[in-house]
């Protein structure tokens, strides 16, 4: 495998998206057109890297609408509307279900999609809280429905718990696709 010139020296990791992840992809990506749902991400800890599976995928761009990467606190509430009472409050902050909730709300809104999934989430090294080790992600999937949380753990450093985490969410964006065509 040829390295690019900066994971060659060390600056940049590099992830793989497995072939089971991209195999969820393809079957988003189908069940999308096939459906016509769109979906969009938006994202933490996992820097856009869900939305760059989805489009690693031929014939993408008639499935996700976009992503947003909200990485730092202003741009979680700035772009995607979550509230300084959440961001700002103790025990709960960026790492929460609350947080997962409205940014995944305000992916639907923001990007104009049917269906969004949130991650947001301790990759490590570092970065824990009280009762918040590294590897606790949080997603949040916005329906035209309904919007539902899910806690996650993930083992690993902070590759593994980025690649984890990109596979559980597109496995929610599958699931969300699936439930928006049956209720409409």
């Amino acid at each position: 495998m040829v390295l690019h010139r900066w994971e060659a020296i060390g600056l940049v990791p590099s992830i793989i998206f497995d072939g089971e992840t991209l195999d969820l992809c393809e079957a988003l990506v189908a069940a999308c057109r096939a459906l016509s749902v769109t979906v969009g991400t938006a994202e933490s800890c996992t820097g856009g890297l869900v939305a760059s599976a989805v489009t690693a995928i031929p014939g993408s761009s008639e499935a996700i609408r976009g992503g947003v990467v909200s990485y730092a606190i202003p741009v979680k509430h700035e772009v995607l509307g979550v509230s300084n009472s959440i961001l700002d409050a103790p025990g709960v902050g960026a790492v929460s279900s609350e947080c997962a909730a409205a940014m995944a709300k305000g992916a639907r809104r923001v990007l104009g999609c049917d269906v969004a999934v949130s991650v947001t989430g301790i990759a490590g090294p570092g970065g824990e809280e009280p009762g918040k080790p590294v590897g606790t992600v949080w997603m949040g999937l916005a329906t035209p429905n309904s919007t539902s949380t899910f806690p996650n753990l993930f083992e690993g450093d902070r590759s593994e718990v980025r690649a984890r985490a990109v596979k559980r969410a597109v496995e929610l964006l599958v699931q969300g696709v699936r439930e928006t065509a049956e209720k409409n």
